[in-house]
């Protein structure tokens, strides 16, 4: 997750963003989006694979995927590749316009639920057999528990892990210690913390929902979630009334009336949410991995806290895994696998060039001196990756209709009628289960 202006595009599907800074939330858009025209390319036979790829972080990682692609060096008889670099800004509109017209890539990287999408209108080529070659050679061992199951479907793997993003919990080491509060572990320790930061005038569930603000979004379903619940059931439906996820928004509804979460929150963009967390106001709270980078504390104040175990014992997060795709308009399928395997075993130049803050997925990475020399980011790979789970959460396969909700009208109105303290549980969850049922039925 990058600290500069990139993050939510690393987990969202057909959607435009709005924001800046960590944490923009995306909306859908449909303008036309502007392509970079710079290419680098390697040699190899006729008919060059387009690898499309987005500006993952600022210029350095542009540069060092340049070299990546360029250095690829094709077995005799396939071709070379030749990178260029999307926007974000409505790339939904450049890739389905390009996969239409044929003239899209033969591979990319792109939002989180692209692949889902892509795949239910026939344009993705399942990554199966590569991913059958990885076992064969023992590569697949490398990928970290889950996440090359976060790509499969009923079809097959629509994509291949190449890094990760999560939801994370931080704390103020310094507000907690003004407070005489103990970090909590559990929801009951989260509301006994929350009432003493409050008295202090500090804020211990800290979110937002304003426009362009996915967090508050983000946030609650992790609470769900955390709780045992979630917005599908284990096949796969729309399933909002269950009761772990009334318990789960009873209790987020619980902090706002109690004032330990801030009411104003509700009206928080990504801007004023990453303040409130810069200028000491929330000592608790949801955000990605890379929050003291995205506010540039080097203080040490702020400290990734370990998952909370719900009221049933349930110890769950929200992450997102973000996939390397093929697509069937190529000019060898054998070409686009064996490009992709090149690119995912030898993706670690940027972790060790330091160019890039999403987490990784490969294990060899995680283990690498310059991934573990951040402390904050080694702890939320052993922590939190254990009990990661998708925004499909009980299921054990994603699908299209996960992308049609994430980043929805009715997920951000529920949020917002939430952390306000408008609604209650069941009347919020009845009105979402409605809102996403017209979404996903079209």
């Amino acid at each position: 997750m990058s600290n500069l202006s990139i993050p939510d595009f690393s987990r969202r599907g057909f959607l435009k963003v709005t924001g800046a800074a960590a944490g923009l939330a995306l909306i859908p858009g449909l303008a036309a989006c502007a392509e970079s025209k710079t290419q680098t390319g390697s040699g190899g036979a006729a008919g060059t694979l387009k690898f499309w790829d987005m500006p993952w972080s600022t210029g350095t990682y542009d540069k060092a995927s340049q070299a990546l692609v360029a250095a690829y060096k094709p077995a005799k008889g396939l071709p070379g590749a030749a990178l260029q670099r999307i926007q974000w800004n409505n790339f939904t509109t450049t890739f389905s316009s390009a996969l239409a017209s044929k003239t899209g890539p033969a591979a990319s990287s792109g939002g989180g639920f692209q692949a889902f999408q892509f795949a239910d209108q026939g344009y993705i080529a399942m990554a199966d057999n590569l991913i059958s070659t990885w076992e064969k050679e023992g590569f697949k061992k490398d990928f970290l528990p889950g996440t090359i199951e976060a790509m499969k479907t009923d079809k097959g793997y629509v994509g291949v892990p190449w890094q990760s993003d999560y939801r994370v919990w931080w704390y103020r080491k310094s507000l907690f210690d003004d407070a005489g509060a103990t970090i909590p572990t559990t929801w009951d320790e989260l509301m006994t913390a929350g009432a003493a930061l409050k008295k202090k005038g500090y804020f211990g569930f800290g979110l937002g929902a304003g426009a362009g603000n996915s967090f508050g979004v983000q946030g609650i379903v992790m609470m769900m979630i955390n709780n045992g619940g979630g917005i599908f059931s284990p096949d796969g439906k729309l399933d909002l009334l269950n009761e772990r996820n009334v318990e789960a928004i009873d209790f987020v509804i619980e902090l706002v009336k109690a004032g330990i979460s801030d009411r104003a929150s509700v009206s928080y963009s990504a801007d004023n949410l990453l303040a409130q967390w810069k200028n000491k106001k929330n000592a608790f709270g949801i955000h990605t991995a890379g929050l003291n980078d995205s506010i540039g504390d080097t203080t040490g104040d702020l400290v990734v806290a370990s998952p909370l175990t719900g009221p049933h014992g349930d110890k769950a997060i929200l992450a997102y895994v973000n996939s390397i795709m093929m697509y069937t308009n190529t000019p060898s399928q054998q070409a686009t696998e064996a490009f992709v395997s090149y690119y995912i075993k030898n993706m670690k130049s940027y972790w060790q060039q330091g160019v890039i803050s999403a987490l990784p997925v490969l294990q060899s990475i995680v283990d690498l001196p310059e991934f573990q020399k951040d402390e904050a980011k080694a702890k939320v790979v052993k922590e939190y990756q254990p009990v990661a789970k998708t925004f499909g959460a009980r299921s054990d396969k994603l699908f299209g209709a996960i992308g049609q909700v994430d980043g929805s009208q009715p997920l951000n109105q529920f949020a917002q009628a939430v952390l306000g303290g408008r609604t209650d549980a069941k009347s919020a969850l009845t009105t979402l289960q409605q809102g996403l049922s017209s979404i996903v039925k079209s």
